[in-house]
C-alpha cells in the first residue's frame, strides 16, 4: 500500500494504526490484500466508519475499485453511538471512509 501523504504517522490515530499492523505481523497474522478482503465481504454485514463520526452497519452490496466507494443495503446509521436511521440503500464515498470491518 502506497501512502502519498508525507504526514502519515504524525498523529496518535496514525500511530495506533501502525502499531496494530506491527503487532499483527509480529503475532504471525498474515494480512490480506484490502480489495481481496472487501470482495470476500460482498453480501455480508460490514461496519463502515466515516471521518465525520458517522458509522454504517449494513450488507455490502458493491464497491468500485479505483475509489473504494461502497454500496450498502439494509444499513443502520449511527452517529456518536446513537442510532439515527435505517436505510434501504446507502452509497458511501470512498475518501470519507476511515475503516471497513467485515
Amino acid at each position: 500500500m502506497a501512502i502519498s501523504n508525507s504526514t502519515f504517522g504524525s498523529t496518535a490515530e496514525d500511530q495506533t494504526i501502525i502499531n496494530s499492523i506491527c503487532i499483527s505481523c509480529l503475532l504471525g497474522n498474515t494480512m490480506e490484500k484490502p480489495l481481496k478482503l472487501l470482495h470476500a465481504s460482498l453480501n455480508s454485514r460490514v461496519m463502515v466508519e466515516l471521518r465525520n463520526g458517522v458509522e454504517y452497519n449494513g450488507v455490502l452490496d458493491g464497491y468500485d475499485v479505483p475509489h473504494m466507494n461502497l454500496v450498502l443495503k439494509n444499513a443502520d446509521e449511527t452517529v456518536n453511538t446513537e442510532h439515527k436511521a435505517k436505510h434501504a440503500r446507502v452509497i458511501v464515498r470512498g475518501d470519507n471512509i476511515i475503516y471497513i470491518s467485515p
